[in-house]
């Protein structure tokens, strides 16, 4: 009796030691203990593959249940355009991102994967997502202007509602990770990603940082400097890019090289880093742009030294597509020096994307062979896993269809169609200062509409919409076309004729009451933009010459930046920047209509001639054809009309005809 008692006293200890194993196994699971004891027990179950896995991110097409679960792979991405479907919908989203995850948590250890897109103006790879204007116009949305500061942003909550607006439609769709914003100071317009730049004055960036706290959350009080913050599971992570100088490459040439001293790379360039690194910003991705000759990827100094050690920046380090490839030149040409001297800048998680197995074949060797330090490997891993404990990913891995209704929903295109209303800059209103010419009346008898940019979806949403470098048409998303706006706005007596490009003869002979040319650029993105000319595309001159010749214009520019226009500038009646502004363009005619006033301010200077660039103000050289925070201001109709009303004048039909006049006075006075 005594022998079966031991035995059962035995077998007591060893099913309570098991047990306790089994606890003390899943600690880095336990949601109750604090995130250091739970990024450090899972580091330390974790072999050199599985940690070399979590810094690789993926792009989807090559993304397998498979994959996942035998490299543990950290991360998957969509490039531009790279979707389930074509026109999927969220839920198409959901399932082929829930896929992906259930191949991860199969792995030894079950850490869930981070899946990652380019949501740049709103969710903008997926159809019938909300397309915000990009970032050059949420640069204009300046409220106030004063002798003091005559660039001040004044609205950085639009930013920060937009964040929030993208951040749901991004989760609607099972993702939670945006590589978003991007804070370059655009510094030569001549560069093809101008338009993802807010300004050219670093404060008008570093105003616009709000969109992070949007995105994210908003960080607890006492919180410490530099720690990545997500706010639940209605909010993303976000990144930081490009780190650092992006914008201010020799002629504006993509990917080149930003020639200035520590000075100017700290005092342009770089404020926006300090200020998203103190909001919480999970992620940070690096731009394939050389300083001073030497690679971004490349770049200890400023990688590891500054952004981690100085900044105290304690989320992970993004590289750019297939940015440690470029290290060398031709790219890939000495794969494992790349792989090398990346991972040793500072790099944590490598885009490889698609080359996923020589990346993890190289880095293993490396740090086997004593050439890449296990702490250099341990101190990305804590990174990636610390943005992953801290937003919820492994408690909630998952993704359900709870959110797929804010896709596109009306109340994120009501926000995104008033960020275009306070985007418009109004650069000329009448041939002088007596003959304004907006608002437009919507009561007249045959209105023109032309231009190649007046009916296209895919011109007013630029690139980064759709596809990588956008599209020409409608039937790729949905939103409202800029001629779709004005029919909806006019009066039901007035007659809309839309001619894309009219001749002259067609012009004066229709008895049109005025017309609204709406011309620009097509789309492009990254390289493709790059520009050394600036011109309008065809045949937007030639339908200014036509148009404006004959009868009152009003001018509206689609662009991702400022063009060529002083040529044409004395023909036109009036001239609106409306950059480019997505998928709401009831905006557009929101404001030429009078229904609110103009109030949008330049981000950036409007050279004469494109002999001038680069010219940013300040500049001794500076003599700009509109300078930076230039921008007419006009009044409402509705606000004209309280103002009669609140002095008294209503019923007095001299007084009225005297306050008409006074009206037109201040409803057109800059």
């Amino acid at each position: 009796m005594a022998r079966v008692s031991a035995s059962l006293v035995a077998l007591m200890w060893l099913w309570w030691w098991a047990a306790m194993v089994e606890a003390e196994y899943l600690r880095y699971k336990d949601p109750k203990q604090p995130v250091a004891i739970r990024l450090r027990d899972l580091l330390g179950r974790m072999t050199l593959e599985e940690k070399i896995g979590q810094m690789v991110q993926i792009d989807r097409s090559v993304a397998n249940v498979l994959t996942m679960r035998t490299f543990s792979i950290g991360s998957v991405l969509s490039g531009g355009g790279s979707t389930p479907l074509p026109e999927a919908s969220a839920q198409d989203w959901v399932n082929m991102i829930n896929e992906f995850q259930k191949g991860a948590l199969a792995s030894r250890l079950g850490i869930p994967m981070i899946y990652g897109i380019d949501a740049v103006h709103g969710h903008n790879n997926v159809y019938n997502a909300t397309i915000f204007p990009h970032n050059i116009g949420l640069g204009a949305t300046r409220q106030v202007v004063t002798d003091l500061h005559p660039y001040s942003l004044l609205d950085p909550d639009l930013a920060r509602r937009i964040g929030a607006a993208t951040a749901l439609e991004v989760r609607a769709t099972g993702i939670p990770y945006v590589f978003s914003p991007c804070i370059a100071v655009c510094r030569d317009p001549r560069w093809g990603r101008c338009y993802e730049s807010y300004s050219e004055d670093h404060k008008i960036v570093q105003e616009m940082t709000e969109i992070i706290p949007g995105l994210q959350g908003d960080i607890p009080a006492n919180y410490r400097k530099g720690v990545p913050y997500v706010g639940g599971k209605t909010k993303v992570a976000a990144c930081a890019k490009h780190f650092v100088g992006d914008g201010g490459t020799i002629k504006g040439i993509n990917e080149n090289n930003t020639l200035t001293d520590m000075h100017g790379l700290l005092s342009i360039h770089m404020p926006a880093y300090s200020d998203s690194v103190i909001k919480g910003v999970s992620t940070v991705m690096i731009s394939y742009s050389s300083w001073n000759g030497e690679k971004m990827h490349a770049n200890r100094e400023l990688v590891t030294g500054f952004l981690k050690d100085t900044l105290k920046f304690k989320g992970f380090v993004i590289s750019d597509w297939e940015g440690i490839d470029r290290i060398t030149s031709p790219p890939h040409a000495n794969y494992t020096y790349s792989v090398q001297t990346a991972v040793q800048a500072g790099i944590d998680m490598v885009m490889v994307p698609y080359n996923y197995s020589e990346f993890i074949n190289d880095l293993t060797n490396l740090v086997k062979n004593n050439i890449i330090p296990i702490d250099r490997i341990n101190d990305a891993v804590e990174r990636i896993l610390l943005v992953k404990f801290n937003m919820g990913l492994f408690e909630n891995p998952l993704a359900d269809y709870s959110l797929v209704n804010e896709l596109g929903s009306q109340a994120h295109r009501d926000l995104a169609r008033e960020a275009v209303r306070k985007s418009l800059v109004l650069l000329k209103n009448g041939k002088n200062d007596t003959s304004p010419v907006l608002p437009l009346s919507k009561k007249v008898h045959k209105i023109l509409v032309a231009g190649s940019h007046a009916d296209n979806l895919g011109y007013q949403c630029g690139g980064w919409t759709i596809t990588w470098q956008g599209f020409s048409g409608n039937n790729f998303t949905r939103g409202t076309t800029i001629l779709d706006a004005i029919k909806s706005t006019v009066d039901p007596s007035t007659e809309i004729i839309y001619n894309d490009n009219p001749d002259a003869e067609f012009v004066k002979s229709n008895n049109f009451a005025y017309a609204i040319v709406v011309v620009g650029e097509h789309p492009y993105a990254e390289s493709a933009g790059d520009s050394t000319t600036l011109t309008m595309a065809d045949p937007g001159p030639n339908v200014i010459s036509n148009v404006c010749q004959a009868i009152k214009c009003v001018i509206v520019v689609i662009s991702g930046r400022p063009i060529v226009i002083e040529p044409y500038l004395s023909s036109m009646d009036a001239l609106v920047a409306a950059w480019l502004p997505g998928s709401e363009g009831q905006g557009i005619a929101d404001v030429l209509f009078g229904d609110y006033g103009f109030s949008g301010k330049l981000p950036r200077t409007w050279f004469k001639t494109i002999d001038q660039l680069p010219m940013n103000y300040g500049d001794p050289h500076y003599d700009p054809l509109f300078p930076l925070g230039f921008g007419l201001k006009t009044e409402s109709v509705k606000e004209l009309v309280a103002r009669s009303t609140s002095a008294g004048v209503v019923g007095r039909p001299f007084a009225l005809l005297m306050t008409a006049s006074l009206i037109i006075s201040l409803l057109f006075r800059g």
